[in-house]
């Protein structure tokens, strides 16, 4: 736990950090915001490079106040790299907090595998993210084997099939409530089976229920 907020990327290899129960998983892509308090553990594997920035609670602002996945692209990717290689000034601290931390969509970091099976999957997936085949039945129909799809999900991407194809449906639901479309509709059309289930997958990946998403988009529009 520290006194000041910290950003935890990873351009090389694979790290879990576990912080409020949850473990999240950073790659080349995706970075972690832990606010200033939020008690935390990381688990490394043999050859990983890790990138921890930290900035003073009492000078900034973090748009979070609960551990945040954010996507690294490359601008941001250069700027972390440089940051880690040079004697930067303090004042560069202000124009990084805000390139870090700039206004960005609700979407979840989705990393992109580079497996050929797997890749199809994924074209697949966000083209209908309803789409209920399992790993197993998709390694049938490319002819190839589930445990090795499943094993291009896990070490490309950082995240479980299972997992990969939540977050395509909650990224897709998010354009439906916007919408305007039922919470329930929305369920469906992204290929939950039950509203109660999609409710809780909302709440858990995004800190609130998909209709308390709908009113703050309403009260901000309204502002």
């Amino acid at each position: 736990m520290h006194d000041f907020h910290q950003l935890l990327y990873a351009p090389l290899g694979r790290v879990v950090v576990t912080a409020c129960e949850l473990d999240h998983v950073l790659t080349s892509s995706v970075a972690l915001w832990l606010p200033a308090g939020v008690p935390h553990s990381a688990r490394f594997t043999p050859d990983s490079l890790v990138i921890s920035e930290s900035f003073d609670a009492e000078r900034y602002e973090l748009p979070y106040d609960k551990p945040s996945m954010t996507h690294i692209d490359e601008p941001r990717r250069r700027l972390l790299l440089a940051r880690r290689r040079s004697d930067r000034p303090a004042a560069d601290d202000a124009a990084a907090f805000a390139e870090l931390t700039g206004a960005e969509e609700h979407r979840l970091p989705l990393p992109w595998p580079a497996n050929p099976a797997a890749r199809t999957v994924a074209e697949a997936l966000l083209r209908d993210p309803a789409d209920q085949r399992t790993a197993a039945r998709w390694a049938q129909e490319l002819y190839t084997s589930s445990t090795s799809l499943r094993r291009a999900f896990r070490t490309e991407t950082g995240l479980a099939f299972t997992d990969w194809r939540t977050r395509t449906r909650l990224n897709r639901s998010l354009e439906l409530l916007s919408e305007g479309h039922q919470v329930g509709v929305v369920a469906t059309r992204v290929g939950f089976a039950s509203t109660n289930g999609f409710i809780l997958a909302f709440r858990q990946h995004f800190g609130r229920t998909p209709g308390a998403y709908v009113r703050e988009r309403l009260d901000g529009t309204a502002g």
